[in-house]
């Protein structure tokens, strides 16, 4: 088990950094691909997919909408026809929900246009953070936030860990690993911001600025992780799928990063660009 996660792993980091360095159409195309298949299991978590593997009206929807997004923000990028689709597939779900009625019920409509924002929306922010002036740099920062406080939280909760701050939702969790978690990702930040973007550009200052950014990141990267936790719990299952040997689905792993990602962007065009 230990190798196959490490396996899957060592994969997972390599498309990711490098479908990041290339951004354009195979960041977007990954992107695409892995929005639609975290959809697929929140609509089956949340207990409002078609029977079987065949999704409902309401899922081909969400997944038209999905393909429609990622086509306009390659194509366009503008937050306007973004903002646009997004609205189309709210009243594309609610349409489909009323001529079907009353097959389908109203927590079914609410949960996929909720699993339509929740991971394909989020995600897409990994590309506009990419494409954005100096994405390049900017865009490691997700990571540093989401794997680096992941990878602080475990070895320091190992170390010294004693109060439980969630007993109830995630038991092995610690306030000394939170803590270590956020300080090693704002570390991990600042380090990064030394070695890498102030060499880049040796007149700005902003390896602070960058740690601030990773830290404040490294927090949503734990209340994600928590809220899709509680998902779980809620809905009585132990994974999201099976897509990922030894990790489980999608959204067991990436679901740190779907928060992480609109956060670092929105800080980084506010603080940074």
């Amino acid at each position: 088990m230990f190798w196959t996660r490490l396996a899957s792993g060592v994969v997972l980091l390599i498309l990711a950094v490098g479908s990041m360095a290339l951004g354009g159409i195979p960041l977007a195309l990954i992107l695409w691909g892995i929005s639609l298949a975290a959809f697929r299991e929140m609509t089956k978590a949340l207990q409002c997919a078609g029977e079987g593997r065949r999704p409902n009206c309401l899922e081909w929807i969400g997944m038209a909408g999905i393909t429609a997004y990622y086509l306009l923000m390659y194509l366009s990028g503008d937050p306007t026809f973004l903002l646009m689709c997004i609205v189309g597939a709210f009243m594309g779900v609610m349409f489909a929900y009323v001529i079907s009625f009353p097959r389908h019920q109203a927590p079914q409509a609410v949960s996929v246009i909720f699993s339509f924002i929740y991971a394909p929306v989020l995600l897409s922010f990994v590309y506009l953070t990419r494409m954005c002036h100096q994405g390049i740099y900017v865009v490691w920062m997700i990571l540093i936030s989401s794997w680096g406080c992941d990878t602080f939280a475990y070895v320091v909760g190992k170390l010294i860990g004693k109060k439980k701050i969630f007993p109830v939702l995630s038991p092995k969790k610690s306030l000394e690993g939170c803590i270590g978690g956020v300080l090693g990702a704002g570390a991990l930040g600042y380090l990064y911001g030394i070695l890498f973007v102030e060499r880049a550009f040796p007149e700005q200052s902003v390896a602070w600025m960058i740690a601030v950014i990773c830290g404040i990141g490294a927090v949503m990267s734990m209340v994600g992780d928590l809220a899709a936790s509680a998902i779980k719990r809620n809905m009585g299952i132990k994974d999201y799928g099976k897509l990922i040997p030894g990790h489980g689905g999608i959204m067991d792993r990436f679901d740190s990063t779907i928060v992480t990602a609109p956060m670092t962007y929105f800080l980084a065009i506010t603080l940074l660009l």
